[in-house]
């Protein structure tokens, strides 16, 4: 097996992700959600006229949402890989991340489960410095991220490419917790936070959207919260 079919394997089957382990009824749940149409009330905005996007409330708490399980990652252990098509494939331990630019950012996040929280304050490199370390072929649309939890989401290059995207190391000028995701963690303001993969270890470049976890069970494939993409 190659690295590519390591990486794209089903995600059930992948290291670090056991069913059994999920939460009781959260999988079935969510599906359920995506039938019913929980949350849409077609009150579409996107022109973004509004700060807060249909359907969701305000929280000033940080929930806390996940598959049940809450890999433990070492920072000193961690390391990123990106590979696909891409004209430099590569890896970053901690320090060298740590070195590659990091940045402060703030911004908005907006759960598909309806609430949204303004103002966070992260730190972290931005995905474009990766994106420029990589150079992603010609053919390659989209991105796959994969956590060790075993959870992964796929976008369009082009949204990450978009300001504010990043791999965040710190939220409120503290290390992300493991609940949270860290020691890393992708942010990505202005899509659904399903799409901001915890516990980041792989990416992988690819020609057209494969989707992932929870887009293959009912979730929108973009997500857009002003077009209240929530489910496709």
């Amino acid at each position: 097996m190659n690295a590519e079919e390591r990486f794209r394997r089903p995600i059930e089957r992948s290291p670090g992700f056991d069913p059994v382990a999920a939460k009781p009824g959260l999988v079935e749940a969510k599906r359920k959600a995506a039938l019913e149409g929980k949350r849409l009330t077609g009150r579409k905005d996107p022109a973004r006229r509004n700060r807060l996007p249909p359907g969701q409330e305000r929280v000033t708490a940080f929930p806390t949402l996940d598959l049940g399980s809450r890999p433990l990652v070492d920072p000193k252990s961690w390391v990123l890989t990106w590979g696909g098509l891409c004209a430099g494939p590569g890896t970053l331990d901690w320090r060298a991340f740590n070195a590659s630019g990091i940045v402060d950012s703030m911004s908005d996040i907006h759960c598909v489960t309806g609430w949204s929280r303004f103002d966070n304050r992260w730190r972290g490199l931005p995905m474009t410095a990766i994106l420029d370390r990589a150079g992603p072929l010609p053919a390659a649309t989209h991105v796959i991220f994969k956590g060790h939890d075993g959870f992964g989401t796929a976008l369009a290059l082009a949204d990450l490419r978009k300001p504010g995207v990043l791999l965040a190391t710190h939220w409120e000028d503290r290390p992300l917790t493991r609940e949270h995701g860290g020691p890393v963690r992708l942010v990505v303001p202005h899509l659904y936070f399903w799409k901001s993969a915890k516990w980041v270890k792989q990416i992988w470049f690819t020609e057209g959207d494969p989707g992932g976890y929870w887009e293959n069970r009912g979730y929108h494939r973009r997500g857009d919260p002003w077009k209240e993409e929530r489910y496709g």
